[in-house]
């Protein structure tokens, strides 16, 4: 009974912090600012050099199924790859453990001794440590290796593909709604408020500083889009 109370007291305590929350928070997060920045600077592109809607429609949804489809290939491959190299650390160092656990017995003590324990205690929480699971404190203490820092694959690249279009299709109901003349002035207002409401909510939910998030965010939109922009009036007709 106490033990179950213990893992309560232990879950809530992780739910009042952050960390645990960074895998799929960057990952949505990266993906529903690349929608609406990637949508609307390739619409608001278009729309400078277009006289018409069937264009920015057309370039609007080509860049929404390429840029979520590529976002979440994307991270699926990052991730597979740190997921990979994280197995051959943890192959390696069961390995090192098999083969010279007095070593790595003293490692880890050097390693307590370095965070500020003395030499006794070091020992004596290595030593303890390495009875109790020997492996899961060299990966977390020796590699900086945990449940909360590892990574899932599958689950960034969904996050990653579902936040790009959830966020491009902010941008491409502007396109199909807003009227044609200055539609580029129409998108950028709107995806800067969108950029300015998902910065402070990205920053809300990992308890950082909202309005540095909401400036970073919006002043990164403001120059990608300006420069898309100047690409659609150097073309110099209306098509």
């Amino acid at each position: 009974m106490a033990n179950s109370k213990q893992t309560g007291t232990l879950d809530n305590y992780l739910d009042n912090h952050y960390m645990h929350k960074s895998n799929w928070l960057r990952a949505a997060v990266l993906g529903a600012n690349d929608g609406i920045l990637s949508v609307a600077s390739i619409a608001i592109g278009v729309a400078t050099a277009s006289s018409t809607r069937e264009p920015i429609i057309l370039a609007v949804l080509a860049g929404l199924v390429a840029g979520a489809l590529s976002m979440a290939a994307g991270e699926y491959v990052s991730v597979s790859s740190q997921t990979d190299l994280e197995k051959a650390d943890i192959k390696r160092e069961q390995q090192e453990l098999d083969e010279m656990p007095e070593v790595e017995l003293q490692r880890l003590t050097e390693i307590y001794q370095k965070r500020g324990l003395k030499k006794e205690t070091a020992q004596l929480v290595a030593k303890e440590l390495t009875e109790h699971n020997a492996l899961e404190a060299h990966l977390r203490d020796e590699l900086g290796i945990n449940e909360i820092t590892q990574a899932n694959p599958i689950q960034a690249a969904l996050a990653s593909g579902a936040a790009f279009t959830a966020g491009g299709i902010l941008p491409l109901a502007i396109t199909l709604f807003s009227p044609v003349k200055n539609m580029e002035y129409v998108l950028y207002i709107f995806s800067i408020v969108f950029l300015g409401i998902l910065g402070a909510f990205a920053a809300r939910t990992g308890g950082s500083a909202i309005a540095k998030a909401v400036v970073r965010i919006t002043l990164w939109g403001t120059i990608a889009m300006v420069l898309t922009a100047l690409v659609g009036y150097l073309f110099g007709v209306k098509v």
